[in-house]
Order: structure tokens, then C-alpha cells, then sequence
């Protein structure tokens, strides 16, 4: 199968990518990534010289390069996306352009090169906040912040697309996810990094807000699952099982590095900071047989371990990132 894969050079992409290129060695997979601020190459190092392997630098918005990758593919697993919610909240419009018009310069392309499937990858934040129970696939999207509504929008354009032109789109929505590689931005390798070198770690608020977590292998082998057996116009939920508040999971983070609670900073709350995220993924359990394998407390462990083992991989990005 011949694979499309945008933002491979991601903390998810490059996870799917090593993974798929290690399982399937008849695998021949495109990356094409941008690489801005949180695209780091280097992630992709362990396959460079696999010969089914290409990196393409590009930007999705651009039909030309997009056209010109798109050729001949089998299937697109479209990961890249602005992510980050804070910084949303500071400047909206380079959300709206990569995440609704990338999506809709790649949904052209596929539709016109007659690819086979397009997998869409989404977040449980195009929901909003629940209070108790969990969402399923058909609960209304009522996304908080400007990164989660340009989400919810990429995805409304991506089930048109086989809606009106027949394309064979899936949309896969998960929970928060963790694990090596992930961009120091993020709360996990954020708490992680700033521990480690002996700083304090913000924590919004009264820490109340709850998330389910995701090892971030678990989450690429849902989106297998639903390349493979997924239902075209669909959406399918991948879930970790685990839902901490966030408090929690700082204690877990202080656990994991040998650090006390007297480094923990309360700061402001987030604007439009959603409570609760909680999905129901009974459906990707119980239509093709998915169930997280990572432990929670494993997980964390071993994510530790590595941000110990590689400061030389996330100390210039944090540093890049003014963090």
C-alpha cells in the first residue's frame, strides 16, 4: 500500500510512520510535513534509509505540491494540524489556514487522483466540555477555542467530501495524547522537561480539569485498525481509558521524576478552558477489535525515561519554542 502521510515529522505522524514502516516491510509511505516550529525531522531518523521511505518538505495549503505527492497514492493519513490551544487563543488565523483550508487543498487532490481512502485525524476537544457520561459519534460539536473549531471544521469538509464526490473518508477523534517525541509544549514532556531541570511546572487553576490519556502508540494502532476496516463516512473514536484530572496527573508527572509538590505553580486558568473530555470509543472497540495496551503508569515511566535520555532532542526545541 502506498501512503500518504501529512505531518509525518510530527509527535504522532513520525510515531505512525516508525511503526508502520518496522511492521510492514512492503509498505511505501510519503511524508510530507512543512517542518515549522514543532515538525522535527530528526523524528523520522530510525527509517531514513528504509527504501519505501520518502520525505517531501512542503506545506499542505500549497495544490501544487500537494497535487504533485498526491499522485498515485493509495490512501492519505492526514495528521498535520496547528495543535496547540494556547496559541490559538493568542493568533486564530494560522489554525484556519492549515487546518480547514490544508484539509480542503488535500481533499481536492485525493478526490482528484482517485485515492482510495483518506484517514482524517481529529481531537475530542471539536466537542467542547461534558460534565458527566462521555460523547459518542453522533453528540453535536461545540467546539471552545479556535484551534478546536477549526478541528471541528476540517472535519465537517472532510465528510462532505465523500457526502458529495464519493471520496472514502473516515474520521478518527482522540483523547489526549502522551509518549516520546512530543513537542515541549505540551503539558506531559512540558512537566517532564521543566522537572528535570529543576524548574517549576504551571499548573491552570484548581487542576480539576479532567482528560482521558492516549499513549501515542496505542492512538497509531486505532488508526490502522481504521485504515484497514473502518467504515467510509464515518467517525470512530480512539480512547486510552484513563481519565485523571489534571491535578492527578501532576502527581503522577512528580511521582515519575522524583520531584515534590512545592514545584508545582498555580498560574491563571486558560480562556474557554473546557472541564471535562470524555469519549465513548465502544464502537472502534467492538467493529474492529481496538483496546489501549499501554498502562497509564508504564506509559508515563518509560515517557520520562526517554525525555531523561534525549535533553539534545528537546532542549533546542524548547529553546526554539521560547519555552
Amino acid at each position: 500500500m502506498r501512503i500518504l502521510v501529512t505531518g509525518g515529522a510530527g509527535f504522532i505522524g513520525s510515531e505512525y510512520v516508525r511503526r508502520r514502516l518496522a511492521s510492514d516491510p512492503a509498505a511505501r509511505i510519503t511524508v510530507l510535513d512543512a517542518l515549522t516550529y514543532s515538525g522535527v525531522e530528526a523524528n523520522l531518523a530510525p527509517v531514513a534509509d528504509h527504501p519505501g521511505y520518502t520525505f517531501v518538505r512542503g506545506d499542505i495549503c500549497d495544490p501544487d505540491v500537494v497535487g504533485q505527492v498526491m499522485a498515485g497514492q493509495d490512501a492519505v493519513v492526514h495528521f498535520a494540524a496547528e495543535s496547540h490551544v494556547d496559541r490559538s487563543i493568542h493568533g486564530a488565523g494560522p489554525f484556519v489556514r492549515t487546518n480547514v483550508t490544508g484539509t480542503q487543498v488535500l481533499l481536492d487532490a485525493a478526490h482528484r487522483h482517485r485515492v482510495g481512502r483518506f484517514v482524517h485525524v481529529s481531537t475530542d476537544e471539536v466537542y467542547g466540555s461534558i460534565g458527566e457520561g462521555s460523547w459518542t459519534e453522533q453528540s453535536p460539536l461545540a467546539p471552545n477555542s479556535p484551534y478546536s473549531a477549526s478541528k471541528a471544521g476540517s472535519d465537517l469538509l472532510a465528510l462532505t467530501y465523500h457526502r458529495t464526490h464519493g471520496l472514502d473518508v473516515v474520521v478518527t477523534r482522540c483523547t489526549n495524547n502522551y509518549g516520546p517525541h512530543q513537542f515541549p509544549e505540551k503539558v506531559v514532556p512540558l512537566f517532564i522537561t521543566r522537572l528535570l531541570d529543576g524548574k517549576k511546572v504551571p499548573l491552570y487553576g484548581d487542576g480539576r480539569n479532567v482528560r482521558d490519556w492516549l499513549h501515542v502508540s496505542d492512538h497509531c494502532r486505532g488508526i490502522d485498525l481504521v485504515l484497514h476496516g473502518g467504515r467510509a463516512g464515518e467517525v470512530y473514536h480512539i480512547g486510552g481509558g484513563t481519565e485523571l484530572t489534571n491535578h492527578k496527573l501532576t502527581g503522577l508527572l512528580l511521582d515519575a521524576v522524583g520531584a515534590d509538590w512545592y514545584r508545582v505553580e498555580h498560574v491563571a486558568d486558560r480562556k474557554g478552558h473546557d472541564l471535562r473530555y470524555s469519549l465513548d470509543d465502544g464502537k472502534i472497540r467492538e467493529q474492529l477489535g481496538y483496546a489501549p495496551l499501554t498502562d497509564l503508569a508504564e506509559g508515563l515511566a518509560t515517557t520520562v525515561a526517554w525525555y531523561r535520555a534525549h535533553r539534545a532532542w528537546w532542549e533546542p526545541l524548547r529553546e526554539r519554542a521560547g519555552l
